[in-house]
């Protein structure tokens, strides 16, 4: 299913919520809609739950000197800086940055540059799950097969869900694969393809439990990979 962004009303109570259907958006195609805050923007991918405090996958955006009163976040939260740097009390996150924020912790975020985040709310639940900050420009690339390297993200014994980005060489194939649990992928660079199409630059593809594709790339590709977390 691929919905057309000029469908989806910003202040709908949900989004894409039922996690057993496939996805596609183009968040390029998408216009930026207001936030609680006046110089924050975001484009919502998924949303279940109430308008401000469901579940939700987005691209935020903040305009240089941005700042948010300190908040906590039910369920936890998820950032990867695409541009600009982010910052809170607790540090400064660069382009390439990747937070992993727990159930019970709360900060009061703010750009001075400006910035562009891929966030998922309310996906990092447990008061026992470690706050995590992983710098993935030195980051450590591992050999994910023939023509891909891997940067895991997160992974931890007793919890369903990993996250780890992904680098195709121009060429690239990955032999049909299975998700049993579900799989995220968002396109941060480059294009891909499976049987049922094409992604670019800024596309965002959810695939519910059971899904099965095998991927090419043409010119390589860096994506943003979430899998087993759709399956619960």
């Amino acid at each position: 299913m691929t919905l057309n962004p000029e469908q989806r009303d910003p202040e709908m109570a949900e989004l894409n919520p039922d996690l057993s259907q496939r996805v596609v958006v183009s968040t390029a195609d998408m216009a930026w809609q207001e936030s609680p805050s006046p110089n924050v923007l975001r484009k919502r991918l998924d949303l279940i739950g109430p308008v401000e405090a469901g579940r939700v996958t987005s691209v935020v955006q903040y305009r240089p000197g941005s700042r948010f009163p300190s908040h906590p976040h039910p369920d936890g939260e998820e950032i990867l800086v695409m541009s600009g740097v982010f910052s809170d009390e607790h540090g400064r996150y660069p382009p390439g940055s990747y937070l992993l924020n727990p159930e019970g912790y709360s900060h009061a975020p703010f750009s001075e540059e400006g910035c562009v985040l891929f966030v998922k709310l309310r996906q990092y639940p447990g008061t026992e799950r470690r706050k995590i900050a992983v710098d993935t420009i030195g980051g450590k690339w591992e050999d994910g097969g023939p023509g891909r390297k891997v940067q895991w993200l997160y992974r931890e014994e007793g919890y369903p869900e990993s996250m780890r980005l992904v680098r195709l060489d121009p060429g690239a194939q990955v032999p049909e694969h299975d998700h049993p649990g579900g799989e995220e992928v968002f396109v941060l660079e480059g294009d891909i393809a499976d049987e049922n199409g094409r992604y670019k630059s800024g596309d965002w593809l959810r695939l519910p439990p059971g899904s099965r594709h095998s991927i090419t790339s043409q010119r390589g590709a860096h994506l943003y990979v979430k899998v087993g977390h759709l399956g619960r």
